[in-house]
């Protein structure tokens, strides 16, 4: 009998060094909370998804001004020519801004995982004229773009949202062209005054931990907008 414990321990160390151990360690289960899933990843409960039902919230003329889009523009320091993604583009509000800036020559991939959305972006860009926006279907763990494709990806207040955090982290590091960056724009958690439910607010610290887990370096954080943090990664191989 002490024989087969001794030989169980050896098998779970064994397990606990692999990375099926590790990818299990960073996900746990609860009870969902009002907002949430149940499903927690490095010490926080992911959110639920915005429906497209919430499409016209993304849209709303007060936008502009409550976030400041145009400060957000000139943080993600975009050039004529670039292949950016815009990851949970939804509408394609910010696509079709950054698809100004990178013409001529540029593209912007707009990926989301809900058909309807991809309706509606494809919609506003043909309202638009911008042929330079690219809509893209992506899965809840694959963002589905080519290996070595993209110079910048973006994922404004997207990211507290994903199911498989990891997972669509490491597409999106596939996607990424050597010394390609990873912007993540996310409600600032410190902030009390920022009106926007916890569970779709996140830390500083907390993206920095979750972007550790993956090959990026963190190159700055940009506060000046009112409401989110604008952190920068780039792909280190």
């Amino acid at each position: 009998m002490n024989r087969v414990l001794h030989r169980f321990f050896l098998l779970l160390i064994a397990f606990a060094l692999t990375p099926a151990w590790a990818q299990y360690a960073r996900h746990a289960e609860r009870a969902p909370s009002r907002d949430g899933i149940g499903k927690v990843y490095m010490g926080r409960e992911i959110s639920m998804v915005m429906g497209w039902q919430g499409a016209a919230w993304l849209e709303r003329s007060e936008r502009e001004q409550e976030e400041r889009t145009d400060l957000l523009l000139k943080a993600l320091a975009l050039k004529s020519g670039m292949v950016v993604a815009d990851i949970g583009a939804g509408t394609g509000y910010l696509s079709r801004r950054m698809a100004e800036i990178v013409a001529p020559g540029g593209r912007v991939l707009a990926v989301d995982v809900q058909p309807e959305m991809i309706r509606l972006l494809e919609g506003l860009a043909k309202r638009t004229g911008q042929t330079n926006i690219e809509p893209r279907l992506g899965s809840e763990t694959d963002v589905n773009l080519a290996p070595a494709s993209v110079d910048l990806a973006v994922m404004v207040d997207v990211y507290h949202e994903l199911t498989f955090p990891h997972e669509v982290l490491a597409s999106i590091l596939r996607a990424l062209k050597p010394g390609g960056e990873v912007v993540f724009v996310e409600y600032k958690a410190e902030d009390p005054t920022v009106p926007i439910k916890p569970l779709h607010k996140m830390s500083e610290s907390q993206i920095r931990r979750e972007a550790s887990a993956h090959a990026l370096e963190w190159v700055r954080t940009e506060t000046g907008l009112p409401w989110q943090h604008v952190v920068v990664f780039r792909k280190t191989r």
